[in-house]
């Protein structure tokens, strides 16, 4: 199971080494998409999770208990297909290969299974027809 999640760190809990606590004892698999955390301030992280749901349970309790405030979140991206030229910029930006591009159509399409919420089409797009959001869950 994969759970996208953004961890609130108070600042007594940016010292400590919770991540690593989750990998060693929950076997929990932790992809980082954004960080922005420093020792001795308050921070966040947003992060995919992944491991057995028991374990996902057990660790994000673990967190909880830990001070850390855990916010599901759903990432939506979204583009102005009408508008859209095709021309590729935002499939060479995507390394997660939510966005492809390829024959027989060569038209732009979209994965959101697949996307990570980087931002980077939005930066890629000469139109800037990419728009993200991020909502709790």
């Amino acid at each position: 199971m994969i759970q996208k999640v953004v961890l609130s760190f108070p600042v007594d809990a940016t010292d400590r080494s919770l991540t690593y606590d989750l990998v060693k004892q929950y076997d929990i698999r932790i992809n980082i998409l954004k960080a922005e955390i420093q020792a001795g301030k308050s921070g966040n992280l947003l992060v995919e999770l992944e491991a057995e749901p028991q374990k996902l349970d057990e660790g994000i309790a673990y967190l909880i208990a830990n001070g850390v405030t855990v916010s599901p979140v759903s990432s939506k991206v979204s583009y102005d297909e009408k508008w859209c030229i095709h021309c590729g910029n935002c499939v060479s930006a995507c390394f997660s290969h939510a966005l492809t591009i390829g024959a027989p159509d060569w038209k732009l399409h979209f994965n959101p299974d697949k996307c990570i919420a980087c931002k980077l089409c939005l930066k890629s797009c000469p139109l800037k027809l990419f728009r993200i959001e991020f909502a709790e869950s």
